[in-house]
């Protein structure tokens, strides 16, 4: 199939209007990121909020859970709204998506918690996340479409580059506010109450952002379609219901997005939950590091667009799936050698085993808080995951009670069936702390100190001499600050983010070159949405309930390193290479 090559000159400088055009696309696109991230930055926070009526492993998996339906909805967004685009227009769209996104942002800030209005809470909660998501999946095809086609020739990958940064733009200000307000309240102050905060300020950013884009002409291509009233009729059915733009909606899904998707989220998403979560590292230092590397990296989405305009966009792609396919796994062991060494030296040296009958074992999560993990496998698995604990399994004989295996030490395991909320509480505590002594006794990090004993009243029990009564707790213990090589981390984070930027920086040029002017708003957003909605949003949840399946800290990679590698492969074959493309004579 030939296409048509423009003849703009692309010399010369960016005009004044052209630096307007990106300035406001960028910025409201950036605020509209930050709106949708702050959850996924609060994701530990928002689970002990809104879903406290779970278990800790539970919780944590539902928080994410709700985190991706508001990525599991934005396919349909980009159906809904870009319609709309395609219909009336690209600079009316993307006024109302960026309303609903803030509107539904400030709302979680003033939502009860589960404390207050019980299951109201986390329903209302995941409400919100689906009117987020499909906002979003109206917002990011209108914006890359609109600059694309206000781009000359031979700048499309630069003028759009600015708007790929503005995805790692909102989540950097998300994560800049975040500390912000950690800092100025104080951890207990901001897990209470401060955690809204950033919520509310998003109501500031979205009266900036109407009114800075209200500023904007409609794109130049369009405006040309409906003067010779060449448009659409049926955006939709002539995207997806022919097949030749059906073809090129699946080339971009398979052959560019998807392997995009879970290279961001990967990158700098679930590398922020793993150093938190997994690594135990302080929410303030994680928060610094990530942002440190998403300031050094940010530049490269644009330098990558560039670039793509003088070589090409499909080969950088490509080289930055298969070195994300490659490098994942040794890069996020180097991230545990330098984040918490400690850690990883108890790991080499004395491996944790759960020894069990794999029909005494159950996939530990429940998003209703319906199910109880009482089996003697239960009840260890569930100790080892929420403690950052990895380990192997090994199958025992049917019907043999669960065992834990550290170094050489073995911990029968317990089973809470049928006893009653105290003593179910008493004999965990029981085996827990057995645990924690061995943990500690093979050089795991394991903190312990002495608490008053209270008596069911809630008073303090006290010794025969008038002194307070105290028990020891344990806990695993956080990442040690003074032991972590934060320049090596920041390093790594980086290169994590500059492999996002291969991927990513030449994408939205990439995808608006495949469509016609007449569908392209439809026909760009629905790939680019179910791949990073659907393969790239899951992300988080996929990858840590695959290693509280497994019990490997690093079995979750896989799933994005296989997608990857996949989408090598199919870019390699089908993807055509697009960069000279005339964007007003592509036939459709």
């Amino acid at each position: 199939m030939a296409y048509s090559t423009a003849t703009a000159s692309s010399a010369g400088p960016i005009s004044r209007e052209d630096r307007k055009v990106i300035f406001a696309s960028s910025l409201g696109t950036a605020f509209e990121w930050y709106d949708f991230y702050l959850y996924g930055s609060l994701s530990t926070i928002i689970a002990a909020q809104f879903f406290s009526g779970l278990n800790e492993t539970t919780s944590f998996l539902a928080a994410l859970l709700a985190f991706a339906a508001g990525f599991i909805v934005r396919p349909l967004g980009a159906l809904v709204f870009g319609r709309i685009g395609d219909l009336v227009g690209r600079k009316y769209t993307f006024l109302v998506t960026i309303t609903l996104m803030g509107a539904s942002t400030f709302l979680v800030g003033v939502l009860p918690s589960y404390g207050s209005i019980g299951i109201t809470a986390p329903l209302a909660l995941i409400a919100l996340r689906i009117i987020q998501g499909l906002a979003l999946g109206g917002e990011y095809g209108g914006a890359a479409t609109y600059v694309a086609e206000h781009a000359p020739h031979g700048k499309r990958g630069l003028y759009t580059g600015w708007i790929q940064t503005t995805a790692t733009g909102g989540l950097f200000l998300s994560l800049l506010v975040i500390l912000a307000v950690r800092l100025s309240v104080g951890e207990v102050a901001f897990a209470a109450w401060g955690w809204r905060i950033p919520f509310l300020v998003s109501v500031v950013l979205l009266g900036i952002s109407v009114w800075i884009r209200m500023q904007l002409s409609e794109s130049p291509s369009f405006v040309k379609m409906k003067e010779e009233g060449s448009h659409s009729k049926a955006p939709i059915t002539e995207a997806f219901g022919r097949w030749r733009n059906l073809k090129i909606a699946l080339i971009a899904l398979f052959g560019l997005v998807a392997g995009e998707a879970v290279i961001w989220y990967s990158g700098q998403f679930y590398a922020l939950l793993y150093l938190t979560k997994t690594l135990r590292v302080d929410a303030t230092t994680a928060n610094v590091l990530i942002a440190i590397a998403l300031l050094i990296g940010t530049p490269f989405y644009v330098i990558f667009g560039w670039l793509s305009d003088k070589i090409g966009r499909k080969w950088i792609m490509l080289v930055g799936f298969l070195l994300a396919a490659v490098f994942y796994m040794p890069i996020f062991k180097a991230i545990t050698h330098y984040a918490n060494p400690a850690l990883e030296a108890a790991l080499a040296s004395s491996q944790v085993t759960v020894v069990a009958d794999p029909a005494d074992c159950s996939v530990q999560f429940d998003p209703v808080g319906k199910a109880k993990f009482t089996s003697t496998c239960d009840v260890a698995k569930n100790f080892l995951t929420s403690g950052s604990v990895s380990y192997t399994n090994e199958v025992a004989a049917p019907g043999t009670a669960a065992s834990v295996k550290i170094g050489d030490t073995v911990i029968p395991s317990i089973s809470t069936a049928g006893l009653d909320a105290a003593a179910a509480k008493a004999k965990t505590a029981e085996f827990t702390t057995a645990l924690y002594k061995a943990l500690k006794a093979h050089n795991y990090p394991v903190s312990e100190k002495q608490v008053p004993v209270k008596d069911a009243g809630g008073n303090i029990v006290k010794n025969s001499d008038g002194t307070d009564q105290t028990a020891t707790t344990y806990a695993m213990a956080p990442a040690d600050g003074a032991a972590m090589n934060k320049p090596m981390l920041v390093v790594i984070l980086t290169a994590l983010v500059i492999l996002v930027t291969l991927v990513y920086g030449p994408l939205a040029a990439a995808l608006v070159e495949l469509f016609p002017t007449r569908i392209r708003y439809t026909g760009m957003s629905l790939p680019y949405h179910i791949g990073n909605g659907w393969f790239g949003g899951l992300v988080p949840f996929i990858i840590f309930a695959m290693v509280a399946a497994s019990g490997d800290f690093y079995f979750g990679l896989w799933y994005p390193i296989v997608v990857a590698a996949l989408t090598f492969v199919v870019g390699l074959i089908f993807v055509p290479e697009t960069k000279d493309r005339d964007l007003d004579n592509i036939p459709s």
